[in-house]
């Protein structure tokens, strides 16, 4: 390719002889097998894609298993051997998580990341990078030593068994709320660990000793000033009113310690509880809370998940963080601006995600001996909850424990660039679990910043944060598009994300935020906010967004060879008649559709709640050049199976796109074929 402008076409762009596999088959056996393996645990199977917190993230064994099925030489289209897609060029507009470029660099491809939040677009420049681990060993090192020196001090315990000093591992809060009798404390379950021969350690909610199975402390010796129940007691017996939470209280500071989880050098871990020098410890840190300095906006702003902060009178996301917690935000920034380059950038990718384990909406689910000691992080439930058991972890643990910096660097950066260096796949048919390491394949490859850069070589990546509406490409000058668009009315992209955003720009810091956008209008994503498809007439800002940057994608895609490809799934008729209608309005049509599992079906946001647990695979070219398949109408889309959902509906998109139809029939078309509850399978 010679240098374009945005505006030019790429003449170079010939069409591939023949069709590629994906156009006329799929191998749904092995997708479906290897998908349904890696959605118990994800972050196993491609650790070099989860440096950061992200949502939604879609198999990498899947997307693999499609570029592969765009790879042409008979050879390297299997599985489990090396490229296949050497100089290619791979977009991925809306890329989130970054899967699609990951995959396909390993395959060879020169690829593009576009996304609106700067989050994905730092994740990727970090993760994508040929970076040593030697080199992130001793910065993280350096770094570490530097910040227990500064924070130590607020996470001793004491051994109640030798009484020496120790190392607080984590601390458990109940939520204080009042009745016309004065406080009252409340927690999850009195249960703090579970053992195989029936004993309990619990808090005793009288003397609020810890204890196994019961307590031997007489009723009178209850606290009456703040007594301690389960969070099933809603209305206090005495004056019959319900127990409210007071608002006006910060919020961490509505939470009441009450049990040390430490580590004893002779002893290892107890539970004890808490005791003069652990207040006097909080209290420390509580007095320098008010001395720290941080840039830029930490108000909250309401938006669709963030309004359940607004509710419960949270203005600061400061207020989230226990004074010890905000310490240690405070000190990463300070340290972190001796550091430069990619080192920085993976420190500060790192604390930013601890966040997420090291905040007062922790839970505790560590009560039973499978799950001992495990925090439950912030956003499981993929929204703001509030625990009644807050788990104040110790970030600067020194074993690799839940959620701590040690863990998180072991987990997220030393064994992500190890498996970038050797990537490996697990087998599906062996009767036990195992890896086959891709021999000469890696995760990494080489940085470039615009499109002439792009056009030649092998393994090159671009990424930008920016709208996708307006594609920093030329046209007809990408062989593929892979992506998965967001989910219609799924809205937790940008507004939960700024709960990261606002210390990860100073974490990272000015230079590295070189072309980043922190305040970005989140009004620009692809999300209907409104929770219609048209109002009064109009079209929804995901139907318009979604238009534009599929025209787009048009644009750019060599017009005789492209393809693009997306996983997509809804129960909703809005989501498929705005998927439908943008790429009508595009000129795209389909040529195949296919089902892969997608989801976790043991997950909290799938299990038990009639949620689909596959995706539609949509196999796309432009109208023009795609090659020929007639597909039939469907009156009434299969509400019962999830597979069979996913498969007519992509089969119905594809009818409703090849016909001539006005916008308001494929609105009632969608309409007919989906107005049944559905009830998934």
């Amino acid at each position: 390719m010679s240098v374009h402008n945005p505006s030019e076409t790429n003449k170079n762009c010939e069409p591939l002889s023949g069709t590629y596999a994906i156009d006329d088959g799929f191998d749904s056996y092995m997708a479906n097998g290897l998908a349904y393996l890696e959605s118990y645990n994800k972050h196993l199977y491609r650790p070099n894609t989860y440096l950061h917190k992200w949502w939604a993230r879609r198999c990498g064994t899947t997307f693999r298993l499609l570029l592969k099925h765009l790879v042409t030489d008979d050879e390297s289209r299997d599985f489990y051997t090396k490229g296949g897609l050497e100089g290619k060029s791979v977009l991925d507009p809306m890329m989130g998580g970054g899967t699609t470029l990951h995959e396909a660099i390993r395959l060879g491809a020169n690829v593009i990341g576009i996304d609106i939040d700067p989050i994905p677009v730092l994740q990727a420049k970090a993760s994508l990078a040929d970076v040593s681990l030697d080199q992130l060993e001793s910065a993280f090192g350096s770094f570490f030593s530097d910040l227990d020196s500064k924070l130590a001090r607020y996470f001793r315990a004491v051994c109640p068994y030798c009484t020496k000093p120790g190392t607080l591992k984590y601390m458990l809060y109940g939520l204080r709320k009042s009745c016309k009798c004065g406080p009252a404390i409340f927690v999850d379950s009195l249960v703090i660990r579970q053992s195989v021969n029936g004993e309990s350690i619990k808090i005793c909610d009288r003397c609020r000793r810890i204890v196994k199975n019961d307590c031997s402390c007489v009723v009178e010796s209850r606290d009456v000033s703040s007594p301690l129940f389960e969070k099933r007691i809603k209305s206090c017996t005495v004056c019959d009113l319900r127990y409210q939470i007071d608002h006006s209280v910060p919020f961490f500071s509505q939470y009441v310690p009450l049990i040390v989880c430490g580590h004893c050098f002779d002893h290892g871990e107890y539970y004890s509880h808490i005791d003069q020098e652990d207040t006097v410890l909080i209290d420390q840190a509580n007095q320098l809370r008010s001395g720290l300095s941080f840039e830029g906006d930490l108000y909250v702003h309401e938006g669709p998940k963030s309004k359940d902060l607004k509710r419960r009178g949270i203005d600061l996301y400061s207020d989230l963080f226990s004074s010890r917690q905000l310490l240690y935000i405070y000190h990463s920034i300070e340290l972190l601006k001796d550091f430069d380059g990619p080192s920085r950038l993976y420190l500060a990718l790192i604390v930013s995600t601890s966040l997420e384990f090291n905040s007062m909406l922790c839970g505790y689910k560590g009560y039973s001996l499978r799950r001992a000691g495990a925090i439950r992080h912030s956003f499981s439930h993929h929204a703001y909850s509030f625990p009644y058991t807050a788990l104040e972890n110790n970030p600067i643990f020194s074993l690799p424990d839940s959620g701590t910096l040690q863990r998180l660097f072991n987990d997220r950066i030393r064994k992500a660039r190890q498996w970038a260096l050797q990537p490996k796949e697990r087998l599906l048919d062996s009767k036990r679990p195992s890896f086959l390491p891709i021999a000469g394949e890696v995760g990494y490859g080489i940085e470039v910043t615009d499109a002439n850069q792009h056009s030649s070589g092998s393994r090159k990546f671009m990424v930008r944060q920016a709208s996708s509406t307006s594609l920093p490409l030329p046209s007809n000058s990408i062989d593929f598009i892979v992506t998965d668009p967001p989910y219609y009315d799924s809205v937790q992209y940008s507004d939960l994300a700024r709960f990261f955003r606002v210390w990860l720009r100073q974490l990272v810091g000015k230079k590295q935020s070189k072309g980043i956008d922190w305040d970005y209008g989140v009004e620009k994503s692809a999300v209907s906010r409104s929770g219609q498809l048209f109002v009064d007439g109009i079209n929804s800002q995901y139907l318009q967004t979604l238009t534009e940057i599929f025209k787009e994608c048009y644009r750019v895609l060599c017009q005789k060879s492209g393809r693009l490809i997306f996983s997509y799934h809804h129960w909703n008729p809005d989501g498929w008649i705005a998927v439908t209608i943008a790429l009508k309005r595009a000129g795209f049509s389909l040529v195949n559709r296919y089902v892969v599992h997608a989801e976790n079906p043991t997950s909290v946001h799938i299990n038990n709640l009639n949620a689909l647990t596959d995706d539609a695979i949509l196999v796309l070219a432009a109208k023009d050049s795609a090659p020929t398949r007639k597909w039939e109408p469907i009156d009434q889309v299969n509400p019962e199976n999830s597979a069979a959902f996913c498969r007519e509906c992509g089969s119905l998109m594809g009818w409703a796109l090849q016909e001539a139809l006005t916008e308001q029939s494929i609105r009632e078309i969608w309409k007919r074929a989906l107005n049944k509850s559905p009830s998934f399978k």
